[in-house]
């Protein structure tokens, strides 16, 4: 029997309500959601995944985003806004161009077309990504366990962060080794720069200015790579703003997913960008 991607659903008794899938990050699982959702479901019909060979899903293999996606949109709701973290925002990226009309409106949380610095590019130092493809064989428990220190790291909250974080992964099975693996080349190698154009689906991005991952100039290059798409950065958050900030993500998420985003998220991006 082959093993399928593990799903969890909240708020399946309203009536109204759009479909509302959430994507973890590298290394976590659909557990780093767990305190939002009783405030999610109030208002949607929320999909929490484990990302195959993560969490409950650790069973299942899917080396590539074109993989991951296709594992996703296999047992996903036919139509829904699709948020992704991180990695996760990678995927949902890739699911938006593969099968546009399953992904209504897309929201990338501290996310890149390209993870890896290159050139002009800011990013993840290449020697960084490598490092922890090096210590992956040693011990990738605690691999993973300071790659939550770096997405931690520069928020005001960052003891807390990890420690939310660090909660998540252990209530769940551990994550495949060859899917950590897999996940670090993905955000070495994919580069989706040429095809953000392709876009075409109300897009919001979020950020945290202070995050050391996804440097706050990728928000800006992003305005002229994605113009159709809309941003909100944070000022005091790093890379995981829905855990130091979960009020005001909610709120971004809200404004965004009802259709009154517009005027405010670019009012509000102009402000902190300044």
């Amino acid at each position: 029997m082959t093993a399928s991607v593990y799903w969890q659903a909240f708020g399946q008794d309203l009536a109204q309500g759009s479909d509302l899938v959430l994507i973890h990050g590298w290394g976590m699982n659909g557990a780093v959601w767990q305190h939002l959702v009783p405030q999610l479901e109030e208002q949607y019909r929320v999909h929490v995944v484990d990302m195959p060979g993560y969490g409950y899903s650790a069973g299942v293999k899917a080396q590539s985003v074109e993989a991951m996606a296709d594992a996703l949109l296999a047992s996903a709701p036919a139509r829904a806004v699709w948020l992704g973290w991180s990695l996760g925002g990678l995927i949902a990226k890739q699911a938006a161009l593969q099968a546009p009309e399953r992904v209504s409106k897309l929201i990338t949380v501290a996310s890149s077309p390209r993870f890896a610095a290159m050139d002009s590019w800011r990013g993840i130092r290449p020697q960084v990504l490598s490092d922890f493809q090096q210590q992956l064989s040693d011990d990738f428990s605690l691999t993973v366990e300071r790659f939550m220190a770096l997405q931690a790291m520069g928020s005001p909250s960052a003891r807390q962060d990890i420690r939310l974080l660090k909660q998540a992964v252990l209530s769940r099975p551990q994550p495949s080794p060859d899917a950590l693996a897999a996940g670090l080349d993905m955000l070495a190698e994919v580069d989706l720069r040429r095809q953000l154009a392709q876009i075409q689906q109300p897009w919001l991005r979020l950020y945290g200015r202070l995050d050391g991952l996804v440097p706050v100039k990728v928000a800006s290059d992003m305005d002229k790579l994605a113009p159709q798409s809309e941003k909100v950065v944070f000022p005091q958050a790093s890379h995981a703003p829905f855990i130091s900030h979960p009020q005001d993500f909610l709120q971004s998420l809200q404004v965004f997913i009802e259709g009154d985003a517009s005027a405010a998220l670019a009012t509000e991006s102009t402000e902190i960008l300044k």
